[in-house]
């Protein structure tokens, strides 16, 4: 009984230094309940944690129905030359019996290295090679994914190979 009250004396003493602290940081009245439901989440997705996490869940990759249309969206959306249509590859992490769901999208782009002037001089130098990775939202259609184009989103571009001073 001891055990009992002196764990609910700490939560109550937890919770009135939240809401106090609360107060003095955004010196407005704290909305207790919406405090109370953010450390319930905050709880139970600490306890999910090692049950079928998209944080630990393997990324399992899907075929692309339509790859030819992501490619050119990705190309026009990162203002490269062209895609590498074998290197695009989707990755489905978490639950993906949902009707849409999101992807992230992996490829290898190009950009034409432009070099040399109005000179007699001829410099071969070769093309610029990047890894694009993005997000967007996918539906299922007979086991391969049809991507929504429109919401591709590019999230980083690497540049891999290619000449740092081209002249």
């Amino acid at each position: 009984m001891k055990i009992i009250l002196l764990i609910a004396f700490i939560a109550v003493f937890f919770e009135a230094g939240l809401i106090s602290s609360y107060t003095i940081v955004t010196s407005q009245p704290p909305d207790v309940g919406k405090l109370l439901g953010m450390q319930i989440d905050e709880l139970s997705s600490l306890i999910s944690f090692g049950s079928s996490s998209s944080i630990i869940s393997n990324p399992t990759t899907v075929p692309i129905n339509n790859a030819a249309e992501v490619a050119n969206a990705l190309q026009s959306s990162s203002g490269l030359d062209g895609i590498n249509l074998p290197s695009l590859s989707a990755q489905v992490s978490g639950n993906s019996k949902a009707t849409i769901f999101p992807v992230n999208l992996t490829a290898i782009g190009y950009k034409y290295a432009i070099s040399g002037s109005n000179s007699s001089q001829i410099v071969i130098t070769p093309n610029e090679t990047y890894s694009i990775t993005a997000s967007a939202t996918a539906t299922k259609q007979d086991g391969e994914l049809v991507i929504d184009v429109t919401s591709i989103q590019i999230t980083s571009s690497r540049k891999l190979y290619g000449n740092t001073n081209a002249t």
